[in-house]
């Protein structure tokens, strides 16, 4: 039977095997899957890579190496929910190096791909029935570029 899994397809100018290689070496439990090269059909020169498959932590992605005509932006992000503040100084530094930290836990990473690195404990807080308990925390959250577990967590309590 085909698989019938969900693979994100992210397009690169020329860097989708580099990019591959890069967030396989950040992310646990990842790993390259196949290459495919373009031939003396194209339209890319034969023997440079048009897609390279990947998957970070069980999510199949495959990187398109399809030109410049195509750029990411924000309207579209990759979500990493973190269990701590360890987990989401990791995945930070890693992803923001080279590119941009954004705002509210969002980052553009070197190839210009938005992350989000979210604690797990946010959404709780942001999806308590208490408005009040929301307000705090949603405020405190805006003040930050990389998210604070602990910081969020005294906002939350009203400290």
């Amino acid at each position: 039977m085909p698989d019938q899994g969900l693979t994100i397809c992210l397009w690169f100018d020329t860097e989708g095997e580099a990019a591959a290689n890069y967030y396989t070496g950040i992310f646990p439990d990842s790993r390259i899957g196949r290459i495919a090269r373009y031939t003396e059909a194209g339209p890319g020169a034969a023997g440079t890579v048009v897609t390279a498959e990947f998957e970070l932590n069980g999510q199949k992605f495959v990187a398109l190496n399809g030109g410049p005509q195509y750029t990411f932006n924000e309207a579209v992000s990759l979500t990493i929910t973190c269990a701590d503040q360890d987990e989401v100084d990791y995945y930070w530094s890693r992803l923001s190096a080279g590119g941009q930290e954004v705002a509210c836990g969002w980052l553009k990473d070197r190839y210009g791909l938005f992350w989000q690195v979210v604690p797990a404990v946010l959404t709780d807080m942001i999806t308590d029935p208490d408005p009040e308990k929301v307000r705090r925390t949603t405020e405190a959250m805006f003040t930050m570029t990389k998210l604070d577990i602990a910081a969020l967590q005294k906002a939350y309590a009203g400290g």
